[in-house]
């Protein structure tokens, strides 16, 4: 009884980056999940990056979407934080 998952990969910038110390990482979600769902999973391991759950904007397969929009199998993520220059 174990439960549908999908696979993603999530690139990552800014501050979700330096969290990580890589460009990228692999997850898997239960079949069903919305984008905002890769964000939840991230700021758990990372509750330091909580601040920028209210703007941070996601990107699925190259194009923006809203925090409600389900995942496919194989979908690429994008997180994107606001960026300041410097």
């Amino acid at each position: 009884m174990s439960e549908n998952l999908i696979s993603l990969t999530v690139k990552l910038f800014a501050a979700y980056q330096e969290a990580y110390g890589v460009p990228e990482i692999k997850l898997q979600l239960p079949a069903g999940s919305p984008v905002e769902a890769v964000l939840d999973y991230i700021l758990r391991e990372h509750p330091d990056l909580e601040k920028w759950r209210s703007v941070t904007r996601f990107g699925v397969n190259l194009e923006f979407v809203c925090p409600e929009t389900l995942l496919q199998e194989g979908d690429e993520v994008v997180l994107i934080p606001p960026v300041s220059g410097g």
